[in-house]
């Protein structure tokens, strides 16, 4: 626990006890009943400030929260969401795992090392975007999903957050905050049927905060690493 408090900031370690309360809360007064989505939200706020400091350990807890959130997806017939998270988040976040474990930060593996991608990379990221968007809109379609559009748009900002979080952008944090803000508009119209879903929108609305909090931290962290990197760099250049 020592070691924790030492390596989390005091923001951090508010944010992040902060949107548990908030989600514990929202439980005990709307749901009360569906411990499998307080188990998935908690999962999920846990990787979400682990992912803040690029800690592979954030993907890890990724996966378990892929297939939780699958399971809750699934009840709700929200098929959008349960194939997305089962059969792109969640293989996503072990190659992304993988990704992140071999290429540590100056052999630190508790921080990788952040990447900048180059403008044709986008490109290629945005064209098959598109493409897997409009496979999953004629597969959600062929389901009779609820909410067909917004599911849609699920899918599509999932990809990218996926994507980039393979190629440890920074910017991976904002796809995720994107596709936090499509996921709170969908389970807000679960709620308007059921009100136990409330909470799922309070712990969606917890996730927006930390992904935003998490591109902050990843933008700190890739100019501290610049930083050091061009300082070493001179030094190895005086040195021969």
């Amino acid at each position: 626990m020592k070691k924790l408090y030492q390596y989390f900031t005091w923001f951090e370690l508010i944010l992040w006890g902060s949107c548990v309360a908030a989600i514990i809360v929202s439980f005990l007064l709307f749901d009360c009943e569906n411990i499998l989505a307080l188990v998935a939200s908690l999962v999920g706020i846990t990787s979400l400030i682990f992912n803040a400091k690029g800690n592979p350990l954030g993907q890890a807890l990724m996966i378990v929260f892929s297939i939780i959130y699958g399971i809750i997806s699934f009840s709700y017939a929200y098929y959008g969401e349960m194939l997305t998270y089962l059969c792109m988040t969640a293989p996503m976040a072990v190659i992304a795992l993988v990704s992140w474990l071999k290429n540590p930060y100056q052999g630190n593996r508790c921080e990788v090392k952040v990447n900048k991608l180059k403008t044709m990379e986008y490109v290629f990221m945005f064209a098959i975007t598109a493409v897997v968007t409009l496979i999953f809109y004629w597969i959600l379609f062929a389901f009779e999903t609820a909410n067909l559009l917004l599911s849609t748009a699920s899918v599509a900002t999932s990809f990218i957050a996926v994507y980039l979080t393979f190629r440890r952008s920074p910017f991976f944090a904002l796809a995720y905050a994107a596709n936090d803000a499509v996921l709170i508009a969908l389970w807000i119209l679960a709620m308007l049927e059921d009100r136990s879903y409330l909470s799922v929108v309070v712990w969606f609305g917890a996730f927006l905060l930390s992904d935003i909090y998490g591109f902050y931290s990843w933008k700190k962290m890739l100019c501290r690493q610049s930083s050091e990197n061009s300082v070493q760099a001179e030094q190895n250049l005086r040195t021969e």
